[in-house]
């Protein structure tokens, strides 16, 4: 009887994979960097590279799904899409670049600026949370929650519980919670809501035993609350104590924005987007859209992106802000990984002598996207880009300011897995008070955070560069 030889069958079956993964990489993957990641990975170790590319390697979110969203487009855009599009619409009157950045920021999102709008910003968690509260049990019609993380904590059960009341009192509650964020509140929570009657939708469901193929790190990350159609919230925030996580790092430190007038009739196209998405109901009452008032004077664009959007219209429309900035450029976020454009833009900004300051935490609860995002901070400081790293915490807002004319604020971080992967909601804000309000928040961090300087760059050693140069060959996968 012949024996098996097994490690002829292991090199054979290595060689049908790489055979077998390279045209499919070549072919679906269209940046050249990304491209030459997986093919890395799958040519030095095929089977562990074949098991990742079927888990996190494709952003297709199904048939099943596609066909979902084709019937919602058909059905949707018809009833609703023309309100938000015709409804206080405006031309910002601003310069023939900045005509043309807000006709891309439109073809990114599908959404016009609209005019009217009143903004205030709160960067307080208990706050932002007293707030929430209070507004949901001054709720008459609806209050519509969605948010990658919700917490079964003190901080997740002050949320339900002002939920159960308003369901109480005859009030529609409707809440979105991203499966693999908010887990754990799921199985307790979830329950919990459905016996008082809140209506409760898992986004883009993540299991293992059921759809074995299916991706995990496409999320939901958007932060959304809209309250009677009347004011909605967005921001960095998510209901969760902000000492969760590595407390190492601190406490999270996040900002999150109220918004009332027109621009709420957009953020609650999204949430209806969504809840069709997971629940195949459509919300037709037209007492979700109200008449939108003229509240302010703050021009506002909603930019949604996802995977199921031109992800490379956003990259483009940040790249593009860049290039507007003549004086000031302030970056935030918690995590920095950019793309090669982006990188290219910020550099020529500092060299054509705008002040270019990025402000990133001190930790971070992700070291290999910290030690990545390193990196590229450590080049940004060689090219005469400021770059401080914040001590107060683990800072969580993602905030950039364009001089004093324009802010962009949301729940995207400035990396390639909010630009690629992610569900992410962003406003575009066009307002001289709105975008000092915001810069104050961000000299706050400032104040609280210590300049990387390029003798520090320089003084690293060479373990250190090792782990940095290292980390940076995973950016394209981050």
């Amino acid at each position: 009887m012949m024996e098996i030889d097994w490690s002829l069958i292991y090199l054979i079956s290595e060689w049908l994979i790489r055979l077998v993964m390279l045209p499919v990489i070549v072919m679906r993957k269209e940046r050249p960097s990304t491209c030459l990641a997986w093919l890395a990975l799958v040519f030095f170790i095929p089977w562990l590279g074949l098991f990742f590319y079927l888990l996190v390697g494709e952003t297709r979110l199904g048939r099943r799904r596609r066909i979902e969203r084709l019937r919602q487009y058909v059905a949707f855009d018809a009833a609703f899409h023309p309100q938000a599009r015709d409804t206080h619409r405006i031309d910002p009157q601003r310069d023939l670049d900045h005509q043309v950045f807000v006709r891309l920021a439109e073809q990114a999102g599908g959404l016009p600026i609209v005019g009217g709008n009143r903004i205030e910003f709160e960067h307080e968690t208990e706050r932002v949370v007293d707030r929430l509260v209070d507004q949901i049990d001054r709720a008459e019609h609806h209050v519509h929650l969605l948010f990658y993380i919700f917490a079964d904590d003190p901080v997740g059960r002050r949320v339900a519980e002002a939920l159960a009341r308003a369901v109480e009192r005859g009030v529609a509650c409707r809440v979105i919670m991203d499966s693999v964020g908010s887990m754990r509140s799921l199985r307790t929570l979830g329950p919990w809501f459905r016996e008082r009657g809140v209506e409760v939708a898992e986004a883009l469901r993540a299991s293992f035993l059921r759809r074995p193929l299916r991706r995990i790190d496409v999320r939901n990350h958007r932060k959304l609350v809209v309250i009677d159609g009347d004011i909605a919230m967005t921001g960095s925030q998510n209901i969760i104590e902000p000492s969760y996580g590595h407390r190492t790092a601190g406490v999270w430190c996040d900002i999150a924005a109220w918004i009332s007038g027109p621009a709420v009739m957009q953020m609650q196209l999204i949430f209806m987007e969504d809840w069709f998405h997971e629940t195949g109901q459509l919300l037709e009452d037209p007492r979700l859209l109200p008449v939108s008032r003229m509240v302010g004077e703050a021009p506002i664009q909603v930019v949604p992106t996802g995977p199921d959007y031109p992800t490379e219209l956003f990259q483009d429309l940040l790249v593009e802000a860049v290039h507007l900035a003549r004086k000031q450029i302030i970056i935030t976020s918690p995590y920095f990984v950019p793309d090669e454009p982006m990188l290219l833009a910020l550099r020529q900004a500092a060299a054509r002598g705008v002040r270019v300051q990025l402000i990133l935490p001190a930790r971070c609860d992700h070291p290999l996207v910290h030690a990545a995002g390193t990196y590229y901070a450590d080049y940004l400081v060689r090219h005469n880009v400021s770059v401080y790293r914040f001590r107060g915490g683990l800072l969580h807002a993602k905030t950039m300011t364009i001089d004093d004319q324009m802010a962009l604020f949301g729940t995207s971080n400035f990396d390639i897995r909010s630009f690629h992967l992610n569900f992410e909601l962003n406003l575009l804000i066009h307002h001289t008070g709105a975008v000092d309000r915001l810069r104050y928040l961000q000299t706050g961090y400032l104040q609280q955070a210590d300049a990387v300087t390029a003798a520090q760059v320089a003084a690293r050693r060479f373990p250190e560069r090792l782990k940095l140069n290292l980390a940076k060959l995973f950016s394209p996968l981050l």
